[in-house]
């Protein structure tokens, strides 16, 4: 698929205090951001339910992890965790009467479920690699319609493949800077798959955009969450629902050989949420279909997402 500037719809955005549109929205050469990847971001899913507010997913977590990469990074947050919220209910309203404008409303009567990626660089200045202080940070959103798993995807599962984690070792902290992860999501397009599953050093880390789980004799486990790997808002998620469920939970590192003969493989991330991996180098995970903990964490994970509307 290529894609062209040129025809990139006129969808709202928010860029350092003003709603504008994606071909129209403009920052500096010199943003930290665009030079060096200095900055740090978060995406939170924002669900709908008919008649009622959309509702942000796990949204104190997200502030606190947002916080959390300021800090390592000595970015100050230019928004207080209300200001986040309002830019997103903000942007979704901003697509209805976009929608409305384009005569599109009557195209999906049902509510959609968003996907809120909100950016913050350090800000603009003269090329130095140093921390400068005092600059005024740019900040980014967007809020667009979320593109799930398919059906067949959690009907069959989907295919994932190998790969050593050749990246940097700061992984906890949720930074632009992501060649690292382009370059192993690309092994898993060159192959065909779905996810690049990584190893560091023989023991699993994650994959180039979600965290994964190694599911064996009705345990589900992933790696520490430490610096090498970021750790997912479903990593808590994942835990309460495995206690909700009697499922056990355990965080350990993981070697190779026990990630190839799990029972289930699971990945986790805001657009995916859960999902099965059923082939894994070729090989099939387990029987080779989806498994009784992923079914019963999915079914878990909707009743969590229910709960958001519940008064």
């Amino acid at each position: 698929m290529s894609y062209s500037t040129q025809h990139l719809p006129a969808l709202p955005c928010y860029l350092n205090g003003e709603f504008t549109s994606l071909p129209e929205a403009r920052i500096s050469p010199l943003d930290r951001g665009f030079i060096f990847g200095d900055g740090v971001y978060e995406g939170i899913a924002i669900h709908a339910r008919p008649g009622q507010t959309p509702r942000a997913f796990r949204f104190e977590q997200h502030m606190a992890r947002l916080e959390c990469s300021l800090g390592e990074t000595r970015i100050p947050n230019p928004r207080t965790r209300a200001e986040w919220h309002r830019i997103a209910l903000d942007l979704i309203a901003s697509h209805a009467d976009w929608a409305q404008a384009n005569g599109q409303n009557d195209a999906e009567p049902e509510p959609r479920d968003w996907f809120y990626y909100l950016q913050v660089t350090r800000g603009v200045a003269l090329r130095d690699h140093a921390m400068l202080v005092g600059l005024a940070p740019t900040v980014f959103a967007t809020c667009l319609p979320t593109n799930p798993p398919t059906p067949a995807q959690r009907a069959q599962g989907v295919a994932c493949v190998t790969a050593d984690d050749f990246r940097w070792q700061k992984a906890h902290i949720k930074s632009t800077s992501l060649l690292g992860a382009v370059f192993a999501r690309q092994i898993s397009v060159d192959a065909g798959a779905l996810e690049t599953v990584m190893f560091r050093d023989g023991f699993l880390s994650e994959a180039a955009a979600c965290n994964v789980w190694v599911v064996k004799d009705d345990v589900v486990m992933g790696p520490p969450a430490d610096h090498l790997v970021l750790e997912g808002i479903r990593y808590g998620l994942i835990e309460e629902l495995c206690r909700q469920e009697s499922i056990g939970f355990a965080l350990r590192r993981l070697p190779r050989a026990e990630v190839l003969a799990a029972d289930e493989l699971l990945l986790s991330s805001a657009p995916r949420e859960v999902l099965p991996v059923t082939t894994l180098d070729g090989r099939p995970v387990g029987g080779g279909r989806p498994g009784p903990v992923y079914h019963r964490l999915y079914a878990a994970y909707q009743r969590a997402k229910d709960a958001l509307f519940t008064p």
